[in-house]
């Protein structure tokens, strides 16, 4: 008798993407044995069809935004990936080929990032398509980085660039010229989770977290943490040549850029007498970080333009509800 179609399934394309306590997915669980002295790091995040990616997106590129989705929540508490459990719920009637190119977008970042699957569920839904993972990783004992911790007088870091993501999406949805290299549809597709940098701000960063949502929205969560605001400068804020290109043929551009989120960069709070030590982190890890702001008594993010003044924002950023 052969596999039911699910199970063949599983067999076929995933399988070979099994790491050491994964049992070769013939078991309900995984078993997992933890490095000796390391605390486990665990999250969850979710892509949803129509939500988070787009309908013809490449099946490889949507199965890597995921994984990267979720390591980046790793980066944000300084981890190191250790391994994930994966649900997919592929639309009904999926084609065998598209199921193949979302594994080998896995294979190509399980090798790149160092992590395998250890179990998971697939399922077949009417639509639209949704994936969810847990990811697993490990960090020292107490080192682990935090929202809660910033406090009044620390100053504001933010990773790599900010705003490509929000227009990338623009692109793809023709709303927005494409830029030469295709540098802002790739960055929607494809993040980069800061794993070096998170590990090497341990120790350094007083409160950290990813840019998912938002760059002003996901400050106000590193303020509410510390019960205290933020003040940043717009003109600070790191743009990447395209985002810069896009903002000066269109200024209104901008609170899309501040609030439009899927960035996945780093975000955190240090002390000023550490930003030697910052430096260092970043250099280390060889992603650019720059000082955007510094956080204040009283509550709120405020953003202000290069005279001083206040930016109003139509909104602060990215929610699902």
């Amino acid at each position: 008798m052969g596999l039911p179609r699910e199970f063949a399934l599983i067999a076929r394309h995933f399988r070979p993407l099994a790491g050491e306590g994964a049992l070769d997915l013939g078991d309900d669980a995984a078993l997992l044995t933890p490095p000796a002295g390391q605390q486990l790091v665990l999250a969850a995040d979710a892509l949803v069809e129509g939500v988070h990616f787009l309908p013809d997106d490449p099946p490889g590129m949507i199965a890597r935004k995921l994984l990267r989705v979720n390591l980046s929540d790793l980066a944000a508490m300084g981890a190191a990936p250790l391994g994930y459990l994966m649900t997919t719920a592929f639309t009904r009637g999926t084609a065998d080929s598209w199921i193949a190119h979302f594994v080998a977008g896995l294979a190509e970042d399980q090798q790149r990032f160092g992590i395998a699957v250890l179990g998971g569920d697939t399922v077949a839904t009417p639509g639209p398509a949704c994936f969810s993972l847990t990811i697993i990783g490990t960090v020292p004992p107490g080192q682990a980085l935090h929202r809660r911790g910033a406090k009044n007088g620390d100053e504001i870091w933010v990773s790599g660039s900010i705003g490509d993501g929000a227009l990338g999406l623009r692109v793809l949805q023709g709303k927005l010229a494409a830029d030469a290299e295709g540098h802002l549809a790739r960055r929607y597709r494809l993040p980069e989770p800061r794993l070096a940098l998170g590990q090497a701000l341990r120790g350094v960063a007083r409160a950290a977290m990813d840019v998912s949502d938002g760059l002003v929205q996901d400050l106000g969560h590193l303020c509410r943490a510390a019960v205290c605001g933020a003040e940043i400068s717009a003109a600070a804020v790191p743009l990447s040549a395209a985002a810069r290109a896009a903002l000066e043929g269109d200024a209104a551009l901008l609170p899309l850029i501040l609030t439009g989120g899927d960035d996945y960069e780093l975000l955190f709070a240090a002390a000023p007498a550490d930003a030697d030590a910052v430096r260092a982190a970043s250099a280390a890890s060889g992603v650019p970080v720059v000082r955007i702001g510094r956080f204040i008594a009283g509550e709120g993010v405020v953003v202000r333009d290069g005279s001083g003044a206040a930016i109003t924002l139509p909104q602060g950023g990215w929610s699902h509800f």
